[in-house]
């Protein structure tokens, strides 16, 4: 299984011959400009966690440029059905679904969602994937939850989680989501792309080290074989 960090909190996973690409925000991304081509993303799967625009900026263009069915909570489907897109599958919390690349179930976030033009996003999720025999965790945005403990008998591989602060947890309750999660493989997500949520890397890899983690932050544009 590979995956590739295309910025922010997109990635791309190659899973059992199928593309999944998550969260797709590059154009309006200024460290992804001249590293990423969003022309080129022709994903099977697109899967959305909330609405913000930094998770949803390019999610239309790319939607129709690749035929990609998009997995996301019921509200951003129906919001999607307006933007003259039916390739989608609607799910909530708690739910899960087998597709052709394996099994998707969609787990709770804390957070807020709503889309750009103002619609309601629904609620904000993360994401579980099963596929080709390891499991990853998506968290999305959100704050250290306590709902996380739900995850730990999971034998989770990877998680991608949020480091950033002020929007999402920061590095130390990452840390304190990796125990929650019962993980110790930790790929970080969500920093760097705005002022507020840049961080030391070197300050933040010594934190993780310290906690017996094993942090990548990849650069972007980088792959992962996982």
């Amino acid at each position: 299984m590979k995956v590739t960090y295309l910025g922010q909190s997109t990635i791309e996973m190659e899973a059992a011959g199928k593309k999944l690409l998550f969260d797709p925000f590059i154009t309006y991304n200024d460290l992804a400009k001249g590293i990423v081509d969003v022309a080129s993303l022709k994903p099977d799967y697109i899967l959305v966690s909330h609405g913000h625009g930094d998770h949803v900026a390019d999610l239309v263009q790319v939607q129709k440029q690749s035929g990609a069915k998009v997995i996301c909570i019921a509200e951003i489907a129906g919001w999607l059905g307006k933007q003259d897109i039916d390739n989608v599958h609607g799910m909530n919390i708690g739910g899960g679904f087998n597709f052709d690349f394996g099994r998707v179930k969609m787990v709770n976030a804390v957070h807020s969602s709503a889309l750009p033009d103002g619609s309601n996003g629904g609620n904000p999720a993360g994401f579980v994937i099963s596929s080709e025999g390891k499991k990853i965790y998506f968290a999305g945005d959100t704050a250290l939850t306590y709902d996380m403990k739900l995850l730990e008998d999971e034998n989770l591989d990877w998680a991608f989680l949020p480091i950033g602060d002020n929007y999402t947890m920061g590095a130390d309750d990452a840390i304190k989501a990796a125990a929650f999660i019962n993980c110790k493989n930790i790929i970080g997500i969500h920093y760097d792309s705005f002022p507020v949520i840049k961080i030391d890397k070197e300050e933040v890899k010594e934190k993780f080290i310290k906690a017996g983690l094993n942090l990548k932050l990849p650069a972007i544009g980088e792959s992962l074989d996982l």
